[in-house]
């Protein structure tokens, strides 16, 4: 499914100010849908650019999310609550996976995921940097391709997240128009394979 594994790999101290585990903990308060513009850049070890994307993302907790990518490629991620489905258009075909932990140790976990977050993660105060407050997430499981994840808040609103795997490889995700707590049809969390589309897991 070209770049978009990356971003799923099937398989965030005390100052009077709130810090980022605090910041965290607010966002998945404060925030039982929400909706975004999202720009997604994978650089590799040594810093050079090898992917670029962009799209619209929205989640309704626990569990239901939707990553629609329109640039480069069309393709689209959801989770129903039950599965994970991908679906790359060109390819007109369908990857579908019981959702259970796969999404553990992801950047779904986090955004879309229950409240026992650091039943899946280490999380740390990162400091402040670029105007932002920082978490880092540390999955607590090794199944994972992900070594650490990095987000940044401004207030309780997340902006970026920065992820790092054991490749060397840095994804960086950047929200914009983020709307928290919008009314979202649950069709939009729900997938029905195109006529036609090769199915892949059922």
């Amino acid at each position: 499914m070209r770049f978009i594994s990356v971003l799923f790999a099937f398989i965030l101290a005390g100052s009077a100010h709130a810090g980022g585990i605090e910041r965290l903990k607010a966002f998945i308060a404060g925030a039982k849908t929400a909706e975004a513009d999202f720009t997604q850049t994978v650089s590799d070890k040594t810093g050079r650019v090898t992917q670029q994307a962009g799209g619209k993302m929205a989640f309704a907790r626990p569990g239901k999310f939707r990553w629609d990518y329109t640039a480069p490629y069309e393709q689209v991620i959801v989770g129903d609550g039950t599965r994970l489905w991908l679906y790359d258009v060109d390819l007109n075909q369908v990857t579908v996976k019981p959702l259970g932990d796969v999404i553990a140790g992801t950047p779904a976990a986090l955004l879309a995921g229950d409240n026992s977050i650091e039943k899946y993660f280490t999380l740390k105060n990162a400091g402040e940097g670029d105007g932002l407050e920082w978490l880092e997430a540390t999955p607590t499981t090794r199944d994972t391709t992900f070594e650490r994840i990095r987000m940044g808040f401004k207030g309780d609103t997340l902006v970026q997240m920065e992820l790092f795997d054991f490749f060397g490889q840095r994804t960086l995700l950047k929200l914009t128009h983020f709307v928290r707590n919008p009314s979202i049809a649950p069709s939009r969390f729900t997938f029905t394979p195109p006529k036609g589309a090769d199915v892949i897991g059922e």
